[in-house]
């Protein structure tokens, strides 16, 4: 183009003596005609390249006078270089926009697309939770087309630049007012925004690039998660769109309730009973912990409330090292349904109770023995 370029002011059609305004008038009216994007003939962006270049010079006060005395040579003050290298790759999007509103579509919407996120919730037994466990889910999600590889077409078949857009992947609508024109830019209906169409959709995937399929995929369950947990798996959501990331999959952890065991953060609680012999003179009792049963020494005496602690017994610390405790607390059970020996053994401790001494008489000499003894006599028979 160099040893044929034509006079900047030729190529905008004005004379040499004419003002910005004019100028700018004239590139617009000549950049509507042969913007790429609006004008589809093969020579339509070579007069467009070569309209910016004219108005990128003549626009500018320092380079429209360079121009005038030096004509094309005057590109960084060498003669027969290229005039204000660069303008081939100017973004003609950008002019269009700044001049006539909106702006031009500079490619259709087939930018990557993450996939959508998939949730699931998985119930533990409360062991389960407790200890650890592998657990296999099904789930359904979408997954990339096996049969045309996500590219939407039949295999063998290809997609087309949407006829409606022209490969924009939008639909722009100039209206004339008394304020001048206004231009709507709206997604095209047909090819979605993609700015390309699928004459021959995929056989199995019907086009969309996915499929729907149920898998079965196996969990960790780390030690000590509660009820409420939520665990992340990366990737195993929906597939992605063009060749975007798969989404998550968030896994909500219901665990069962247990019939012994109450938990408090990492700690295990459990209600012991014992009736009131056990509780007056002391034993030694089965208490149960998650690893089985153990012997618990209950001292004579021992009130409905009082609390035993075991450490280490309890719940795994899910970040971190070390368990929670075993609390056991006493509940002292008043005896039902008495056989006729046992309501007479307790009538005669209650007798024991009755025995009081003299106003007066030092509380030493009231009872010879004391309550634990009386109680221990009655039931041995002493």
């Amino acid at each position: 183009m160099s040893a044929t370029r034509r006079d900047y002011y030729e190529v905008l059609g004005v004379a040499r003596t004419a003002d910005k305004d004019e100028i700018k008038k004239a590139f617009r009216r000549l950049a509507r005609q042969y913007h790429p994007d609006v004008n589809k003939a093969p020579e339509a962006e070579a007069k467009f390249k070569e309209i910016n270049e004219a108005y990128e010079v003549l626009s500018d006060d320092q380079r429209r006078a360079l121009y005038d005395r030096y004509g094309h040579a005057a590109a960084n003050g060498q003669p027969g270089a290229a005039p204000f290298e660069g303008m081939a790759d100017f973004p003609f999007g950008d002019i269009f926009e700044t001049f006539f509103g909106g702006g031009m579509a500079r490619g259709a919407r087939t930018r990557a697309q993450r996939g959508a996120d998939r949730r699931y919730t998985a119930t533990l037994e409360f062991r389960e939770a407790v200890f650890g466990v592998e657990k296999q889910l099904e789930i359904e999600r979408l997954e990339t087309c096996a049969h045309c590889q996500g590219q939407r077409a039949e295999p063998g078949s290809s997609t087309q630049r949407c006829p409606t857009c022209g490969g924009t992947g939008e639909v722009r609508r100039v209206q004339q007012t008394i304020l001048g024109q206004f231009v709507n830019v709206s997604t095209c209906d047909r090819c979605g925004g993609e700015g390309r169409i699928i004459p021959t959709p995929c056989s199995v995937c019907r086009g969309e690039g996915r499929v729907r399929v149920t898998r079965t995929i196996t969990i960790a369950v780390p030690a000590g998660v509660d009820d409420g947990a939520q665990l992340r798996l990366s990737g195993e959501g929906d597939a992605g769109l063009f060749g975007g990331p798969a989404g998550n999959l968030f896994v909500q952890l219901r665990v069962k309730p247990d019939p012994v065991f109450r938990r408090h953060e990492d700690d295990l609680h459990v209600e012991l009973p014992i009736n009131i012999a056990q509780a007056a003179l002391g034993a030694e009792i089965e208490a149960p912990t998650l690893e089985g049963p153990t012997t618990l020494r209950i001292p004579e005496g021992t009130q409905t409330g009082r609390t035993f602690r075991l450490r280490e017994r309890g719940v795994p610390h899910v970040r971190g090292v070390g368990r929670g405790d075993l609390i056991f607390t006493i509940v002292v059970q008043t005896p039902t349904n008495l056989t006729a020996e046992q309501r007479q053994l307790l009538e005669a401790l209650g007798r024991t109770f009755k025995a009081e001494a003299a106003p007066g008489q030092p509380a030493a000499e009231r009872h010879e023995k004391g309550f634990f003894d009386k109680l221990k006599d009655t039931l041995l028979g002493e």
